[in-house]
């Protein structure tokens, strides 16, 4: 087999150094001279193509395991994931969470993502995929009607019916930065829930869902926009 070229060959100079190894070989991965389940060059290759010493290499390669881009097997060498790690966009959450305007500006990134899923699977959307959301219904009727309500369980029933409409789509990247910003709101998303039930709006929370089912199950394009605006409405109070 012949030997992988080395795409590393310009050194980076020195300002930044391990910032700049790290933008190198993500750059490398997009452009597509790194594939998924590449090996990258030796630690010895990579100090002479940027021209840097072993420490500020070592630090970039673990910075990108850590984010989950890379991974290191013992004895062969390190390699480029080829497999989906939340870790890869934790760097994101951080960036997100940095933001002064994060509350306005997480409800946006939520909305368009979910007119977006919904534009997509009400065209696509097939009987059985309905019976499946009212499954979920199903399941959050039966949480709010028991004598002691358990609160877990019903938070959990609600992201499954809303990561269910996102599996609809059957788009992998979709459903991962679905995810990603779903696990983002958990917190606001929990104490908005909290209000609901302290306000008796069992009900409300109930029509809801079922507003949802019925402009997929439908193909009520033109609800989409206000049938989320009044989801949201418990949500916007406590962000």
């Amino acid at each position: 087999m012949a030997e992988k070229k080395n795409v590393f060959s310009t050194s980076i100079g020195t300002e930044n150094v391990v910032d700049r190894i790290v933008k190198q070989i993500t750059d490398k991965i997009i452009s597509g001279d790194l594939k998924p389940g590449d090996k990258l060059p030796t630690e010895p290759d990579l100090c002479q193509a940027f021209q840097v010493g072993r420490n500020s290499v070592r630090e970039a390669i673990k910075i990108l395991c850590a984010y989950g881009i890379l991974y290191i097997k013992r004895a062969e060498g390190t390699f480029v994931n080829d497999k989906y790690s939340h870790k890869m966009l934790d760097p994101m959450l951080y960036g997100i969470l940095l933001q002064g305007n994060f509350a306005d500006d997480i409800i946006t990134l939520r909305k368009v993502l979910d007119t977006g899923i919904l534009h997509s699977v009400i065209h696509t959307v097939s009987p059985e995929q309905i019976q499946r959301l009212y499954k979920h219904l199903d399941t959050m009727k039966k949480l709010l009607s028991d004598a002691f309500l358990d609160f877990d369980a019903l938070f959990q029933a609600d992201v499954n019916f809303h990561s269910e409409i996102t599996s609809f789509t059957k788009n992998d990247m979709l459903f991962s930065m679905y995810s990603y910003v779903d696990r983002i709101t958990h917190p606001s998303r929990d104490h908005a829930l909290k209000i609901i039930l302290d306000g008796d709006e069992k009900e409300a929370f109930i029509q809801l869902h079922q507003k949802l089912i019925t402009i997929i199950e439908t193909k009520q394009l033109d609800e989409i926009d206000e049938v989320l605006n009044n989801h949201y409405k418990f949500w916007k109070q406590v962000v």
